[in-house]
């Protein structure tokens, strides 16, 4: 049975697919003001399922300088994510996927990793400018390794 998507129907879901890309590789490599250009604002977080609480409405430049300064004390911080299930519905989108987050540090004695497992649901919104995320929500399934791994010396 032949597939019936479009090359233009592609072409959206790789540039929705393309801007989830860009805001954990922009993590990753602490390039805060590329990641600054990845959210709307406002922009919701919701971490709850680590932290408890209630969502976080926060402008792109407060999510960077929370991140810059959560990101600080560990050497290497790696988002690996895969199983993307994208729908787009006009100018909006939603992404869900399986995440993995691996923190490091070179200069602690004992366990020098945290891992954490789970999946994002991410929804975005489409801009004259390309794609933005607005709505970040991060589901935990586990936390390995040091819990307290920015406190290590």
């Amino acid at each position: 049975m032949p597939d019936s998507t479009s090359a233009s129907d592609l072409a959206l879901r790789l540039a929705v697919e393309d801007a989830v890309v860009r805001m954990f590789v922009a993590t990753d490599e602490r390039d805060w003001s590329l990641l600054e250009k990845c959210f709307t604002n406002p922009f919701t977080l919701d971490m709850t399922s680590m932290v408890g609480g209630a969502p976080s409405e926060l402008t792109p430049g407060q999510v960077v300088q929370a991140w810059a300064a959560g990101f600080k004390p560990l050497d290497h911080v790696h988002h690996q994510i895969g199983n993307l299930r994208t729908e787009i519905h006009g100018d909006s989108a939603l992404v869900r996927c399986y995440g993995v987050a691996f923190h490091h540090r070179s200069h602690v004695v004992g366990l020098k990793t945290r891992v954490f497992v789970g999946s994002y649901e991410l929804s975005l919104q489409a801009r004259s400018d390309g794609w933005r995320i607005n709505r970040l929500v991060f589901k935990l399934k586990f936390i390995d390794g040091n819990p307290e791994l920015e406190k290590s010396a």
